[in-house]
């Protein structure tokens, strides 16, 4: 069984930084893709940057040259560098894994099939 489990939320005033960082366990191959969704209160979940075994990264339009994903794929690990953080960014943050069946193409959230429980981010206004 896979397990994600993830670390480095918190609290940050705006224009700070936070780095949050993924493991997967119970797994000895390399996954494809992993990635961070967000969901905020009130809205649906989505996509914050998702990276695959090769390095190729997306990242949603609003985080676009603040924040950095990162992978080391012999642990199955990312890590999400988010700088210049702010209240809009206050959010539930779940790391997300797409599963050795996948046929590959640009990565959809339905192709995710494990999730973690989530870490929190909270930028005040």
């Amino acid at each position: 069984q896979v397990r994600l489990e993830e670390s480095g939320g918190g609290s940050v005033q705006p224009g700070g930084s936070l780095r949050l960082s993924c493991a997967a366990s119970g797994i000895a191959l390399q996954l494809p893709a992993m990635g961070w969704f967000h969901r905020a209160p009130g809205k649906k979940r989505g996509a914050v940057a998702l990276i695959d075994s090769r390095g190729d990264t997306i990242y949603a339009d609003g985080v676009k040259g603040r924040f950095t994903i990162t992978h080391d794929n012999a642990r199955n690990t990312i890590h999400l560098q988010m700088n210049n953080l702010g209240p809009a960014d206050t959010a539930m943050y779940y790391c997300a894994a797409i599963g050795l069946n996948w046929r590959g193409g640009p990565p959809k959230e339905g192709d995710f099939e494990y999730w973690g429980q989530g870490t929190q981010v909270t930028v005040p206004s």
